[in-house]
């Protein structure tokens, strides 16, 4: 009954937020909650099984997100030339796409893609941000008590890269991660852009190129 009631809650708080199906909407659609970790949790079982819902918590803040149409595929984009690269490198690594990542109590995230780079970890080394309607750097204090070692962020045609250095985010020209720091950023960033017409052809053409 506690998750069916916490269920109607959240579809309430969808509806009254004018949030509608993934497939309607082409726009990030993001709604505000302040309350505590115990909430969030609760919160959190009734949207389990809800695909298109990612849910975050920190700082007494819980925030619901529906991606739109433009946000997943260009979160697609990037993971699959991503992905590509790590295969053709030869790189270990998992790919976690949008898994919750928690601190019990503290913090709760789902990036849009995630790796880990080298061996498989409980936190990934590496979360992918898709940017539309909010966040941008302000997202970093929760991969940071998370403990992430990098965070990307794609907004407005332009992928920023911050690594954690001594308990902060230091934004960075290039990847430092093992075998990411050899990925051409300036390459990955032209063929995400032409693949918003071609993802097909962008990816061979990335996969020839690198």
């Amino acid at each position: 009954m506690l998750t069916k009631s916490m269920s109607q809650f959240g579809q309430g708080l969808l509806e009254v937020n004018g949030m509608l199906p993934l497939l309607d909407r082409t726009t990030d659609q993001r709604i505000v909650h302040y309350g505590t970790w115990e909430q969030f949790k609760l919160i959190q079982k009734g949207f389990d099984g809800s695909p298109g819902v990612r849910l975050f918590y920190y700082d007494d803040t819980i925030e619901i997100l529906m991606p739109g149409r433009e946000h997943e595929i260009f979160a697609s984009v990037i993971g699959y030339l991503v992905t590509t690269f790590l295969v053709e490198k030869g790189i270990f690594f998992q790919p976690t796409r949008s898994m919750t990542q928690e601190k019990e109590g503290v913090v709760s995230v789902q990036a849009d893609e995630s790796y880990c780079i080298g061996s498989a970890k409980p936190i990934p080394d590496l979360s992918i941000e898709v940017i539309f309607t909010s966040g941008g750097i302000s997202k970093l204090e929760r991969y940071k008590a998370l403990g992430v070692l990098e965070v990307w962020f794609w907004e407005d045609g332009l992928l920023t890269l911050y690594h954690l250095h001594d308990g902060s985010y230091e934004r960075v020209d290039r990847s430092q991660l093992p075998g990411l720091n050899d990925l051409n950023l300036d390459l990955l960033r032209r063929y995400i852009l032409m693949a918003e017409s071609d993802a097909g052809e962008a990816i061979r053409a990335f996969r020839r190129e690198i």
